[in-house]
């Protein structure tokens, strides 16, 4: 009897348990379809060969039930220059994917380019589709691609060709003896960490008013566009004399840095006129000792430390605005000039003579208190410092009345720019920067910017504006 009974309380289990389950509903999918962030995956320009940042969009399971998206597809295959990842997972393919209900998943997308071989850009497309209960949905991809010239840790030599983009990566250099000439229109975009380099070479830039030659990062996306330090920036080492007109030099970490010279030079080492280094890391310009730069009608703007650094350097600014206004926070003055200089050779620093430190009918402004501080030291009482500064318009807390300073310097007065935020440094004829210089400190007879400011308009006499620009 207790075996039988036993037998039957195991039949009796195994049958209710069979009951149990033929009662449970069975597992079901919401038959809805999805919906998506974004219809249209669109990227800024890219360049051939050279990877994308990553985009990203959600699809989302607006029912309450878990939905199975059966298939998701890159549409273009193993073949497409796009790269997909949906929820942590890589491919051109994705199946079986659920959803739960009021939930969603990312999916990110990068591309690549081939060579298009052509000068304008190209548009490259392709689409994911997303398979529901038999319903397909799709996400457009897109993408410009533009072709340019690649220059990884070479020699550049010659001249450039302006009909597509220069890309430097790494470190482009002008080697000894040699020259390269950058025609007007050209675009050059360098990698994080990249440079040109003259070294004991010619550097001549040729842009032209409303043609200028244009050096920025490489990140196209719109978020790069006031990003500081995307690149290092111009580099003249031992140079030979060259020269920069209408060149704009933006987002970098040193507009111009200028090193020492050929000992051959009879003229400057460098002579920049027209142009403009905005928004770098450091310095627009960096000087050091052994340097000798002639600047005319140039605009060093925004630049996170200094307009111009001058350590032991030579120089003569005039016309040039020296501003500050850094949207990432001024914290140091437009201009800041010293007599430490730096013997490479034997890895020291000294201290010694400063032979030409000129900046004539400038405005040196921003938004510290004082945005120009010189610091010169003679232990020794033996240097010469041969500092000029004459009809500017310069803002400093000490209002200096020495023989390094003229009796036509303005001292911390508006100059009324147009919107310096926006970096629109022209001014209203309200301010003082017009007719506030003077001729006697023209721009060199003979070079780009003799007689006219950097938007192309003839400099009154006897009183040109201050400043790099010249209005009517």
């Amino acid at each position: 009897m207790i075996r039988h009974a036993f037998i039957f309380v195991v039949l009796a289990a195994i049958l209710a348990s069979f009951g149990l389950s033929s009662c449970r509903k069975p597992l079901s999918f919401s038959e809805g379809n999805l919906s998506f962030s974004k219809d249209t995956v669109l990227f800024d320009t890219v360049f051939t060969t050279i990877g994308s940042t990553t985009q990203q969009f959600k699809f989302y399971n607006n029912d309450n039930k878990t939905i199975m998206v059966e298939e998701i597809e890159l549409v273009g295959g193993e073949n497409s220059p796009f790269r997909v990842n949906v929820d942590g997972l890589s491919g051109s393919k994705f199946q079986s994917i659920e959803v739960e209900g009021k939930d969603s998943l990312f999916v990110f997308v990068e591309v690549t380019l081939d060579p298009n071989n052509t000068n304008n850009p190209v548009v490259v497309e392709d689409s994911l589709r997303f398979r529901t209960n038999g319903v397909d949905q799709y996400v457009n991809l897109a993408v410009w691609g533009q072709d340019m010239y690649y220059h990884s840790n070479e020699y550049v030599v010659g001249t450039w060709q302006n009909d597509k983009p220069h890309v430097i990566y790494g470190n482009a250099v002008i080697d000894e003896n040699t020259t390269l000439t950058i025609p007007a229109g050209t675009e050059i975009y360098l990698h994080k960490n990249s440079r040109l380099t003259n070294f004991k070479g010619t550097l001549n830039i040729e842009g032209q008013l409303g043609n200028e030659v244009v050096f920025q990062g490489d990140r196209l996306e719109s978020l790069y566009d006031d990003v500081a330090g995307q690149f290092y920036g111009i580099y003249l080492f031992y140079a030979k004399e060259s020269r920069i007109d209408y060149c704009i030099v933006k987002n970098g970490t040193v507009g111009i840095h200028v090193f020492n010279e050929d000992p051959g030079n009879v003229d400057y080492t460098l002579r920049v006129t027209n142009s403009i280094f905005t928004n770098n890391a450091f310095a627009g310009a960096l000087l050091y000792s052994g340097a000798h730069v002639r600047a005319e009608n140039c605009i060093f703007s925004k630049n996170v430390s200094y307009g111009l650094a001058s350590f032991a350097a030579d120089f003569s600014f005039n016309h040039c605005h020296l501003v500050g206004y850094s949207s990432a926070g001024e914290q140091t003055p437009a201009v800041g000039i010293s007599n430490l200089g730096y013997d490479e050779v034997q890895d020291v620093a000294y201290y010694t003579h400063i032979n030409q430190g000129e900046i004539t009918n400038s405005v040196i402004y921003g938004n510290l208190d004082t945005e120009l501080v010189i610091d010169t030291t003679d232990a020794t009482n033996v240097l010469n410092f041969n500092l000029n500064f004459q009809n500017n318009l310069i803002k400093s807390e000490t209002t200096y009345n020495n023989a390094f300073f003229g009796p036509d310097n303005l001292w911390n007065e508006e100059p009324y720019f147009v919107n310096p935020i926006d970096n629109d440094f022209l001014f209203y004829s309200i301010s003082p920067l017009h007719g506030g210089g003077s001729d006697s400190y023209p721009n060199t007879p003979g070079e780009p910017a003799d007689g006219i400011g950097i938007n192309g308009v003839p400099r009154a006499t006897p009183s040109p504006d201050i400043g790099a620009y010249e209005i009517p």
